[in-house]
């Protein structure tokens, strides 16, 4: 009875697509500069949504507004040298971004934002920090969208935070 639950990492993500291109962020890993999603960890007492919102906030400087679910997405991450192995479960929303809030410091370990084409996506595979960085956007690109209403967080998630 003593065993210890496995629980996947939730993460939460923004696809943002305009005049042709994806937002991204590039950021210092462990594995040097990698290319992500604005994408992090879903806080405690907070929504999927609020989770997406801020997670884009803090990584890009601009505000983000969800549109839709592109998709849900499981895929684990086991790295030899650290013997590090986290599955993680990620939201990957669509929708668009206001304008950069001035004076607003990029979140740590961001380096700085970009607009990055499909092809140009595609072609740097190698530089992205998890293959839900092409996946989700591939999916968003298919046309994949899910309404928001499919999603709802329990008035009990938000006790967490008082």
């Amino acid at each position: 009875m003593g065993e210890e639950r496995w629980k996947p990492s939730v993460t939460v993500a923004a696809v943002v697509h305009r005049a042709g291109h994806y937002l991204l962020v590039e950021e210092m890993t462990s594995d040097g500069l990698k290319l992500n999603n604005p994408a992090g960890h879903l806080d405690p007492g907070e929504s999927l949504l609020a989770g997406a919102c801020r997670e884009t906030l803090e990584e890009t400087a601009c505000p983000f507004v969800p549109e839709a679910l592109v998709g849900v997405y499981l895929a684990r991450l086991h790295r030899a040298q650290s013997n590090e192995d986290i599955t993680y479960l990620r939201f990957a929303f669509c929708g668009d971004v206001g304008d950069r809030i001035a004076g607003q410091a990029l979140d740590h370990p961001v380096v700085r934002t970009l607009w990055m084409s499909l092809a140009e996506v595609r072609a740097s595979v190698d530089r992205h920090r998890s293959p839900l960085v092409l996946l989700s956007i591939e999916d968003h690109h298919a046309g994949k969208r899910f309404p928001l209403a499919l999603l709802s967080t329990h008035p009990s998630v938000e006790l967490l935070q008082k």
